[in-house]
């Protein structure tokens, strides 16, 4: 069972939702996303849109890496009425289909306040870089 995000701000829940998916625990998730909840792929390649797809990247991640290392550092997270902007530094260390990489950026997710819970609504990653080690 996932914890509450009641009685937290944005970037509390930010946080857990960031153990949660390190813990590979993707479906106790699906309490802190929109319905419609959308990703703007990095470089604002395309989007991901709906619950279940955004949770089936996760699900793809979890199942198919293997995580040696996250770090997230930096956190700014900006308040308008019922709406949050969470933005964090990130790097992670994991290793997929036999290859290892490293990867730093930015990621900005914005939160809408849902009674005393914040949901996540919106989702992107700005000046992804990566590299195979």
């Amino acid at each position: 069972m996932p914890e509450k995000s009641k009685g937290t701000d944005a970037a509390d829940v930010m946080r857990l939702i960031n153990r949660t998916w390190l813990d590979n625990r993707v479906e106790d998730l699906r309490p802190f996303f929109h319905v419609e909840i959308t990703m703007a792929l990095p470089g604002f390649a395309g989007t991901v849109t709906g619950r279940e797809q955004f949770l089936a990247g996760f699900r793809d991640f979890v199942d198919h890496a293997i995580v040696h290392e996250f770090r997230e550092e930096d956190y700014q997270t900006d308040t308008a009425g019922n709406t949050a902007v969470v933005s964090f530094n990130f790097y992670i260390d994991y290793e997929r289909a036999g290859k290892r990489y490293h990867s730093t950026g930015r990621d900005v997710w914005v939160f809408e306040r849902n009674g005393a819970s914040w949901l996540a609504v919106w989702r992107t990653m700005v000046g992804v870089e990566e590299i195979e080690i």
